[in-house]
């Protein structure tokens, strides 16, 4: 019995060994099957609970919401820290969106169009964090109201307008002109510009505080381009007076016109690009001084280079436009041709009456008198800006009256508000 019962003793030994192999081989696949033990879920969710938290991504705007009073040149920017934009909205209150443009790495978008003058906008913005977490706010601000606008329109010296590549003379000047009296020169004449190619030395001249000059300090060169740009709009002119709009204009120079008329010898003698190329007899404004309706009136042609302003067919000319309505020296007729020099209504114009005075002696009212050939030929040669250069009849010609050439270059930007 001893040994059946050793034997037994050693199957039994063996079948638990056996027993306790298989259980141990379980235990080990058995989170295969089932999942983690307890004690492995008690570390995996310690470890979640300290992962650090993504931040939201933090919007911030310029102007600042219920801002008032933004200049509407103003560019509007949105920014995002600890994200990226994916949507930006900007629009008024007639829902029009305003054009803008985000960076290249989303971290910023800026308006790029002008707003309009006392317009409110909404400024809708949305930015996305690391982890797919999108913020999404809301701004509104105002533009400022202007007391009042005003318009600036480039024009020639003369008040006319300048299309887009027109031929001016080598001696025009260009005017701004504003439809509101400016009560700081100094920054509107900041917002204009004045280009030439090639390059040329010019400057600018108020005459009065609606109107400020422009012109180089020699004749400018044949062929030259000049633009001008006036950038007016959000522009503050003094007393909450603001540019109304923006507006440019740009013109070539043609050939140099300079025509030197010489009251000692009754000559005009016309030069292209300094090259004589016509002799006209003149008879020029006579020296006397005659009774007006309101006082004495100097008949003399003015002195100085005159600035052609344009040629004209069937001028009618009246001397009551000077202030000689009556009397033995007052005149009104229709005279066929002539070329206008100067504002006050000095003409180198047809004169069929005085062809034998031409060349000898003065007998008109002011203006340069030629035959009927001489006065088609000018008015076919001439163009605006060109140069009428007018010496020793003892009157100076004003700046006023398209003497812009007639003072010296000092003289000049001396009235220049820079």
């Amino acid at each position: 019995m001893a040994g059946y019962r050793g034997k037994s003793a050693a199957v039994v030994s063996g079948v638990l060994a056996t027993v306790l192999v298989l259980s141990a081989c379980s235990q080990k696949k058995a989170p295969d099957a089932a999942g983690p033990t307890s004690s492995n879920s008690n570390a995996t969710a310690s470890a979640a609970s300290s992962a650090p938290q993504v931040a939201p991504a933090v919007l911030s705007f310029n102007p600042g919401k219920d801002a008032t009073g933004v200049n509407p040149m103003t560019p509007i920017k949105v920014g995002v820290a600890g994200g990226s934009l994916s949507a930006v909205k900007l629009t008024n209150l007639e829902g029009k969106q305003v054009k803008g443009a985000l960076s290249a790495d989303k971290r910023s978008w800026s308006s790029a169009e002008a707003l309009g003058y006392n317009r409110l906008y909404s400024l809708e913005a949305t930015a996305t964090n690391a982890a797919g977490q999108q913020t999404s706010t809301t701004s509104n601000f105002s533009t400022l109201k202007p007391a009042n606008m005003t318009m600036p329109y480039i024009q020639t010296a003369a008040g006319g307008g300048i299309a887009p590549g027109v031929t001016f003379g080598v001696g025009q000047v260009v005017r701004i002109h504003f439809d509101e009296p400016i009560p700081d020169r100094k920054a509107a004449q900041a917002a204009i510009a004045v280009k030439t190619e090639p390059a040329q030395v010019g400057g600018f001249s108020w005459l009065d505080n609606s109107n400020v000059y422009w012109r180089t300090k020699n004749y400018m060169k044949p062929g030259t381009k000049v633009s001008i740009t006036a950038k007016a709009y959000g522009k503050n002119f003094g007393n909450s007076l603001y540019g109304q709009a923006d507006t440019s204009a740009w013109f070539r120079v043609g050939d140099k016109h300079i025509s030197i008329v010489d009251d000692r010898t009754k000559m005009i003698k016309v030069y292209s690009n300094d090259r004589l190329i016509r002799t006209m007899p003149t008879s020029m404004g006579r020296d006397a001084r005659i009774k007006g309706d309101n006082g004495p009136i100097d008949l003399r042609t003015n002195s100085g280079p005159h600035v052609v302003v344009g040629g004209e067919k069937k001028i009618k000319m009246d001397s009551a436009t000077f202030g000689l309505s009556k009397g033995d020296e007052a005149y009104k007729k229709v005279v066929p041709v002539g070329v206008r020099i100067s504002y006050d209504g000095e003409y180198v114009h047809w004169a069929d009456w005085s062809i034998a005075q031409q060349g000898k002696v003065n007998v008109s009212h002011g203006c340069l008198n030629v035959s009927p050939a001489n006065a088609y030929w000018f008015y076919d040669f001439s163009v605006p800006g060109d140069i009428v250069d007018v010496r020793n009849t003892g009157r100076n010609l004003a700046v006023w009256n398209s003497g812009f050439w007639n003072i010296s270059w000092a003289g000049w930007v001396a009235n220049s508000a820079a």
